[in-house]
C-alpha cells in the first residue's frame, strides 16, 4: 500500500480511550476507585473523548467499587452508554456483574484466531459462536448493548482468515453495536493493518469497526495511521500510551496525527491532553518520558542557541504541533549549547534588558554551570545576572585560594583556609558551630593577626528560585555591619559554598573602600533585596 489513497479531508472519527481497563495492565498500575473516578471524568468531561472502558468484570472487589462508583457518576450526568466494560462468554455472570455496577454496555472478549478458540477454548468454532449468541441473547434481555472484541484478530488474519470472517459472518446480524480488531501482541505493520482493515471494511460494509493497536514494534500510531486511512472510524488508545508489555497508541499522538495528518476531526480538546497526561502519569506512578512526544517534560524545549535565533526570525523552527494548542508554552533551555539567543529569549520573558557586554558575561556563567552537570533554568536566570553583574563593581584584590569545610556527626564542624591578600597568603584553621561559621572564624583570626577590620554578620537569608528543584542554585544574601549595614550575595548549587562567595565578595568590597564606586555600591547594596 503505497500514498495517499483516500481523502479524508474533514471526515470525523471517534474515540475510545481504554486507559482504566488495558491501561491498568500495565506491571505495577492499580487505580483506586477514586482515582479512576477522577479519571474518568477528566476524560469525558474536559477531554471529552467518545467512549471510556473502565474495567474487566469478575477481577475484583476493588474493580467492581471502582466501577460502581463511575457509574453512579455517569447515570446523574448521562454518560452511561459512554462507559463500557470488559465482560467474558460466560453465560451471564459477566452480563450480572456489569449489571449490579450499573453499567450498560459490555464489550464481550470472543476469539479472533482460529489457534485461541481451538487450543484455549478447546472448542470448535461454531460452538464458539454458538456461546457468543447466547450472551447476546441474555445482554438485550438485560438492557446491555453489546460490543465483540475479536481478541487476536491480527494472528487470525495472517494465519486464518476464513475463521475471522465466519465468525463475523455469523454474528453480523446479531445484536452488536462494534466489532472491534484487536492487534492483541502488537504484530502488525503498518501495510498489513492497511490490507487487513480494508479487507473487513470492504467484506463487510455494514458493520462498524474499531481498531486497538499496541506498541510492540513501536508501530502503534503508525498503524492506527494506516487503519484510519482504509476507512476505519474508531480507535482506541490510552493516556501516555499505558498498556501490557510496551502499551497502547497515546491518546495526545492519535489526536495529533488525526488533526495535522489526516485532516480528520475528532470531537476531542486538545488543550486538556497535557491536563489528563499529568494526571494520569501521577495515579499510575508510571514516569513520562521527558522526550514523549506531546506530553514529555523537554518536547516544547529549544535547545540550540541557533533555534532561539530562528525562532526570533519569523519563528523559522516551528511546525504545527505549536505548545498552546495543548495547554502548554514553548521553553529556551539554558545550558552549554544555548547560545545568546536563547539566554536573550529567557531574559526577555523575565522583562531583564541587558547591553552585549552584559549578555555575553551571562552566557558565559550559563555555559559554565552547565558543564558542571548543573540544570539551569529560567527561574535561576535572575539569580545570575545579579551574581555575575554585581562581581564587576570591584576589583578582586583578595582571592581565597583553597579552602576545606568539614562536618563529621558528633563533633563540631571545622575548617581549613588560604586566602591571598595583597599578594601574600595567609592560611588559618578553626572550628565552629557550623560549616560557614568555622569557616568564617578561620578569615577572621587570619584579618586579626593583620590588624585589619572585619564587619558584623548581622543578616543571613537563604532563597532558591520558585520550583521546588533540589539541584536549584542557592542565593546567599548576607546583611553586614561596619560603620553602615550593606549586603553582599553568593550563588551556587551548593548552600555553605553560596556564603562563602558572599563572604569573599564582602571581603573585596571593605579592601576597594578607597574606590570611589565604593559608596554607590554601599548604597546599592542597602537598598538590594
Amino acid at each position: 500500500m503505497t500514498g495517499r489513497t483516500i481523502n479524508m479531508n474533514g471526515k470525523h472519527l471517534t474515540i475510545m480511550d481504554t486507559t482504566l481497563r488495558d491501561g491498568e495492565q500495565t506491571s505495577g498500575v492499580s487505580f483506586s476507585d477514586g482515582e479512576k473516578l477522577s479519571v474518568a471524568k477528566v476524560l469525558l468531561q474536559d477531554v471529552k473523548v467518545d467512549r471510556i472502558e473502565i474495567a474487566s468484570a469478575r477481577v475484583s472487589d476493588g474493580e467492581f467499587k471502582g466501577s460502581q462508583r463511575v457509574m453512579k457518576w455517569a447515570a446523574e450526568k448521562g454518560h452511561l452508554e459512554k462507559i463500557e466494560i470488559l465482560g467474558f462468554v460466560d453465560g451471564k455472570i459477566s452480563l450480572q456483574w456489569i449489571a449490579d455496577a450499573g453499567g450498560k454496555v459490555i464489550n464481550l472478549l470472543c476469539k479472533g484466531s482460529l489457534k485461541h478458540v481451538t487450543e484455549q477454548l478447546r472448542k470448535t468454532p461454531k460452538q464458539h459462536v454458538a456461546d457468543i449468541k447466547k450472551v447476546i441473547d441474555n445482554a438485550t434481555k438485560m438492557g446491555i448493548k453489546v460490543n465483540v472484541y475479536l481478541e487476536d484478530w491480527s494472528n487470525g488474519m495472517r494465519s486464518s482468515k476464513e475463521y475471522v470472517h465466519f465468525m463475523i459472518s455469523e454474528l453480523k446480524t446479531e445484536n452488536i453495536v462494534r466489532f472491534m480488531l484487536p492487534d492483541t501482541l502488537g504484530i502488525l505493520d503498518p501495510d498489513e493493518t492497511y490490507e487487513y482493515c480494508k479487507e473487513m471494511i470492504e467484506a463487510f460494509p455494514r458493520v462498524e469497526f474499531d481498531f486497538h493497536a499496541h506498541n510492540d514494534y513501536d508501530l502503534a500510531i503508525a498503524n492506527v495511521f494506516h487503519a484510519i486511512k482504509a476507512g476505519i472510524r474508531c480507535v482506541h488508545t490510552t493516556v501516555n500510551g499505558l498498556g501490557e508489555r510496551a502499551g497502547n497508541a497515546p491518546l495526545s499522538s492519535v489526536i495529533a496525527t488525526i488533526k495535522d495528518h489526516l485532516k480528520m476531526k475528532t470531537n476531542v480538546n486538545e488543550s486538556e491532553l497535557n491536563k489528563v497526561s499529568r494526571l494520569v502519569e501521577t495515579f499510575s506512578g508510571i514516569r513520562i518520558p521527558t522526550n514523549k512526544p506531546l506530553i514529555g517534560e523537554f518536547v516544547f524545549t529549544q535547545c540550540s542557541g541557533i533555534h532561539a535565533d530562528g525562532d526570533s526570525k519569523n519563528n523559522l523552527y516551528f511546525n504545527e504541533l505549536l505548545p498552546e494548542r495543548f495547554g502548554r508554552v514553548r521553553e529556551y533551555a539554558l545550558g552549554k549549547t544555548s547560545g545568546k539567543a536563547n539566554i536573550k529569549k529567557n531574559l526577555k520573558d523575565l522583562g531583564i534588558e541587558l547591553d552585549a557586554a552584559s549578555l555575553k558575561k551571562v552566557t558565559q556563567k550559563v555555559i559554565e554551570l552547565a558543564d558542571k552537570k548543573e540544570m539551569v533554568t529560567n527561574e535561576d536566570l535572575p539569580y545570575i545576572v545579579s551574581d555575575v553583574l554585581h562581581n564587576d563593581f570591584f576589583e578582586q584584590k583578595i582571592k581565597v585560594l583553597n579552602y576545606s569545610v568539614t562536618h563529621t556527626m558528633g563533633l563540631r564542624p571545622v575548617a581549613n583556609v588560604s586566602i591571598e591578600i595583597a599578594g601574600k597568603f595567609y592560611e588559618e584553621f578553626s572550628d565552629g558551630d557550623g560549616q560557614y561559621n568555622s569557616f568564617v572564624k578561620a578569615v577572621r583570626k587570619i584579618y586579626t593577626r593583620l590588624d585589619k577590620p572585619f564587619p558584623k554578620l548581622v543578616g543571613y537569608t537563604v532563597t532558591i528560585p520558585p520550583g521546588g528543584r533540589t539541584d536549584a542554585l542557592v542565593e546567599t544574601v548576607i546583611t553586614w555591619k561596619m560603620n553602615k549595614e550593606f549586603k553582599t550575595k553568593g550563588l551556587d548549587p551548593d548552600q555553605n559554598t553560596a556564603a562563602i562567595k558572599a563572604t569573599i565578595r564582602m571581603l573585596n568590597i571593605i579592601e576597594n573602600e578607597s574606590n570611589p564606586e565604593f559608596i554607590n555600591i554601599i548604597k546599592s547594596s542597602i537598598s538590594n533585596d
